[in-house]
């Protein structure tokens, strides 16, 4: 039997994360139910770094770990993560209060957020249709090389001496002692520590371990690729209805990732795009630009699951002795992991927390909050 200080259950970019972090202070097994690790959320990501995105309280994440994703140590990466692009929220009349209401949201944050008229938008998103007049340009934002940042976390756990297990669904974990009994439809493993980094399955994973649920939400999200006429430009920024009705990007070779921005409740699951969304978020861009769609390449789904109050869960639960919450981080559970991982490595080892997130008040994310 193989055992292990900490016992992570999930190997997307919550679980490899904080398994890169925590391996250089004890053993980690980072436990997969699939056949290869972010199969469900990391690997369908729309792939952009946004300071606004998430809200305020999940900005300091995001902007802590985007000088992290910008220059990497050497140790780590070769080159940057992020590369520039830009974003600009868009609004029609039925979305000027939303547009308001985000700028006032991040004045003050240090986020760049600047007003552009009708001739401004027109500058970077061409084909506008008449009504989209008024716009906020947030120059910060970046694309994400999500696939890179995933295998560099796995690479750098595994050298710290982490061990990844695949096919690995946790079918039991029991209470020994102090520490944890899992049964996994690999084997069975013994820790010290078990970690949540689940995802969509973060209560299930909860309940086997005799924690109580605390209202963790899949919600699917579809990614269409299209080829349109015009070509859309690469050097196009990111484009956002700021009342979420969609949002899309450039991506290589004239083609474009739209998504009509849907969160449809579902369980966990191996999710995929329905028919009925595509055609939403054609019709949706299509009010915005009067772009020709030529053909539709690609699509797919993802999963983005949310705590009841949309907020990250980091930390021991308040009711399961050994059992560590690494969940509810949505859509940004990418563009935050440098700085999550660090936060949570250092509640989870009860270490002064690293110079990257020092100014970070964890209080927020709190596993406790959900205490009845």
């Amino acid at each position: 039997m193989r055992r292990a200080d900490v016992a992570i259950v999930g190997a997307g970019m919550a679980g490899a994360s904080l398994a890169a972090e925590v391996a250089a202070h004890g053993s980690v097994l980072l436990i997969e139910a699939e056949n290869r690790p972010g199969y469900h959320s990391t690997g369908r990501s729309a792939a952009f770094w946004s300071e606004c995105y998430g809200g305020p309280l999940v900005q300091p994440l995001t902007t802590a770990s985007g000088r992290f994703l910008a220059a990497p140590p050497a140790d780590f990466a070769d080159e940057p993560f992020l590369s520039p692009r830009g974003a600009v929220h868009l609004a029609d009349a039925d979305g000027e209060g939303a547009l308001d209401a985000l700028r006032r949201e991040f004045e003050g944050s240090g986020v760049p957020l600047r007003r552009l008229d009708r001739a401004g938008i027109e500058a970077v998103v061409p084909g506008l249709r008449p009504g989209w007049d008024r716009g906020l340009e947030e120059p910060s934002c970046a694309d994400i090389d999500v696939a890179g940042l995933h295998a560099a976390y796995l690479r750098r756990a595994r050298r710290l001496g982490a061990e990844l297990v695949t096919d690995a669904r946790l079918l039991a974990a029991d209470r020994t002692g102090a520490g944890w009994r899992l049964e996994t439809a690999a084997g069975t493993f013994e820790a010290a520590v078990l970690v949540d980094a689940a995802g969509a399955w973060a209560d299930e994973v909860a309940r086997l371990a005799g924690a109580a649920p605390i209202g963790v939400q899949p919600y699917r999200r579809t990614i269409v690729q299209l080829l349109v006429a015009p070509p859309a430009p690469a050097g196009m920024p990111l484009v956002i209805d700021a009342l979420g009705r969609f949002y899309f990007k450039p991506e290589a070779g004239g083609r474009l990732w739209l998504s009509p921005h849907d969160e449809t409740a579902c369980d966990p699951c191996d999710s995929a795009a329905e028919e009925i969304d595509i055609a939403v978020a054609i019709d949706r861009m299509e009010r915005a630009v009067d772009w020709k769609v030529e053909r539709v390449e690609h699509s797919w789904a993802g999963l983005r699951s949310f705590a009841p109050d949309r907020l990250p869960v980091y930390g021991f639960a308040p009711d399961a002795p050994g059992f560590f919450w690494f969940a509810g981080q949505g859509g940004f559970g990418i563009q935050t992991a440098p700085a999550a991982a660090r936060l949570a490595a250092a509640l989870l080892l009860g270490r002064t927390p690293d110079p990257l997130v020092a100014g970070i008040d964890p209080g927020p994310y709190s596993a406790g909050r959900f205490r009845n």
